[in-house]
Order: C-alpha cells, then structure tokens, then sequence
C-alpha cells in the first residue's frame, strides 16, 4: 500500500521502451561493427589459404538470433503495455464500489474506517493499534482472541474522544501466546470506497478514498457502494432488537414481581 495525494482518474501509459531500444542500438552496432571486420578480412586474407567461412556463418546466425529476441521482446513490451490499458478500463469499473484488498493503510472517510484481521490459530490476548500518518499511536482496543477473520471497526475518534481527520492510518494487529507455543500468523485487510484508477509501468492501481491507494492484484472482493451503510444498519438493527429484548426481560421480571406482590396481599386479608 503507498500513500498518494489524490487519484483523479485512470491515466493510460505504455511500458517503458528504453532499455529494448538501447538494446537494438548495441546490436545495431555491433553488427556494423563485425560486417567492417569481415569484408576488411575477406579484403585482406591470402586467397591461397582463404579463412574457413563456417566461422563467419556461425557468427551471422548468432547476430540474427539476437536481432529476433530483441523484435520478439518489443512484441511483448507492446502486448502488456496494451494488457495494462484493459485492466485500466475494467477497473474504472470499481469506482463507487467498496473494495477489500491486502493491507494495513486504511481510508477513514467520513468518519468511518473498516479493516480485518485473521488469526490462525486462538490465542492469549489481542491488540488492535492505529496510527497516524506521522507514526503516532491514535487509538488501541482489544481484539477478538478466537481463530479466524473478524472486522474492526473504527469511528476515527482517538483515545481521549477527539474526532480525526480523515486520512490514511496504519492498524496493527499484534497478539500473544503461551510459553512454549508458537507465534499467531496475522493477515490483515483494509476496505474502501473506490474514488479512481490510475497506473504506470509498474501496473495498475486503485484509490481508496483519497489518501490510500492499493495494486490492483491485491484486491480479494468488490462489494456494492452501501456496505457501510447496510453494516451501520445492521449494527444499529441488532442494537435495537438487544433494547427490545432486555426491555422485554426487565418487563416480564416487573409483572412477577407485581403479581407476586398481589397475591401476598390477599393472603394477608384472608
């Protein structure tokens, strides 16, 4: 994950010729160069004990061999400068979607930052950390200590309640085991609204808000554009039905209490 300023859209760019055309250039000259080197021999040689010709032969065929590496390399050059404008194009597609791809930079946008982590293994405690862009701690929660993928969540509010700004921020996760056992593999993820696409003649890469951007083969899901929404909504769905039960518990434990308290009543008027 590299943190870059702003991704305004997908910028298409060919993969950089330069070291296949310097390469032509050499062969070019050396070519030049051997062809001087064989006609000034064949000039000058004893036409009574002329040079054996199979060496020159096998030297041409060398150069020609060269000389087709080179063009087929220059075929390829092409082929994934035009594979790297496809992947370009169908990306441009992610925009507005929510993308989930290997990490440990996440967006907090709007106040809102999603990230996983998966254990392999169930383990003695877990620390969940987030830093700033400048390296401080922000915020720390525990985490889930039972093997598999769980989600973190976080409101971009730092240890004493303060708001922070949106931005890119690092989550850490770290563990504990017990003596003796080996250390938990930890794999985190980040997830963000896709905002454009941009690449270079390294590949082609995706932004994740507009401070983190991530290399297209790192993305494992695309999920529609309201999966914050609908998580918020579920969150707040099982927040209300755990109200609604606990109320309901609390009720039925006042009308026990009501009724037991009626019937102790009429026994002591009987």
């Amino acid at each position: 994950m590299t943190d870059i300023s702003s991704i305004n859209g997908y910028v298409s760019s060919t993969a950089n010729p330069a070291s296949t055309a310097d390469a032509a250039k050499t062969l070019s000259a050396d070519m030049n160069t051997f062809l001087t080197l064989l006609t000034t021999q064949l000039k000058y040689q004893d036409p009574l004990d002329p040079t054996d010709t199979s060496e020159f032969t096998s030297q041409l065929v060398q150069y020609s061999s060269v000389e087709q590496a080179i063009q087929t390399n220059q075929k390829l050059d092409k082929l994934l400068s035009m594979n790297n404008s496809n992947l370009g194009a169908q990306a441009v597609s992610y925009i507005g979607k929510v993308a989930q791809v290997l990490g440990d930079v996440m967006p907090l946008e709007n106040g809102q930052a999603v990230a996983t982590y998966t254990l392999d293994k169930d383990v003695l405690s877990t620390a969940i950390m987030v830093k700033d862009s400048g390296g401080n701690i922000v915020y720390t929660e525990n985490g889930n200590k039972v093997a598999g993928t769980h989600y973190f969540k976080w409101n971009g509010k730092d240890k004493d309640g303060n708001q922070l700004q949106d931005g890119a921020y690092q989550v850490i996760v770290t563990t504990s085991t017990g003596d003796g056992e080996t250390a938990a593999n930890v794999v985190t993820t980040v997830l963000g609204k896709v905002t454009g696409v941009a690449s270079d003649s390294n590949g082609v890469y995706i932004g994740l808000g507009d401070s983190v951007t991530a290399n297209l083969s790192d993305i494992l899901t695309i999920r529609d554009g309201g999966f914050f929404d609908d998580n918020n909504s579920s969150a707040e769905a099982e927040n209300t039905t755990s109200d609604t039960s606990t109320a309901s518990i609390i009720g039925e434990v006042v009308d026990t209490v009501v009724d037991a308290a009626a019937t102790a009543a009429t026994v002591l008027t009987l």
